[in-house]
């Protein structure tokens, strides 16, 4: 089965009675619902998604200088994409920043959906993966 990953960052001023009142209930320029979203495809055959709350990310990576890296990022929200045919996925975001996640298992596929605060700053080092900025490692900050 396939499975999409969508992302969006609420807008926390976002009016549902001004959007009903004034443009039949939906977002207007000057009332938008998401800053913006995100949508990953996931096209290997997937078996499973399995909620993980307050888990640790393992953030690896190399330096310019062609060092490795590796930083382990607490307090996260992880959904674990298993596959018969892939290595196991991982996309999710820091627990602050986590508005909420909603996961269907439609018939034809999985839909994921990860909804994100916009009051504190974060960062998307890697596809799926969002971290608060005061979670982020300081040694990877410019």
């Amino acid at each position: 089965m396939k499975c999409v990953v969508l992302c969006y960052q609420i807008n926390e001023l976002y009016s549902q009675a001004f959007a009903d009142e004034n443009h039949s209930g939906k977002p207007s320029v000057d009332n938008i619902k998401h800053h913006w979203e995100d949508e990953m495809q996931i096209s290997s055959n997937v078996l499973s998604v399995e909620e993980l709350e307050n888990e640790f990310y393992s953030l690896e990576g190399s330096y310019a200088s062609g060092e490795g890296f590796k930083f382990e990022i607490p307090q996260m929200r992880l959904l674990k994409i298993s596959s018969d045919d892939a290595p196991l996925c991982f996309v999710g975001a820091s627990e602050s920043i986590l508005e909420k996640i909603e996961i269907v298992n439609a018939p034809e596929q999985h839909i994921v959906k990860i909804f994100l605060k916009d009051l504190e700053p974060m960062a998307n080092p890697v596809p799926g993966i969002y971290i608060a900025t005061k979670q982020f490692p300081k040694e990877l900050s410019v």
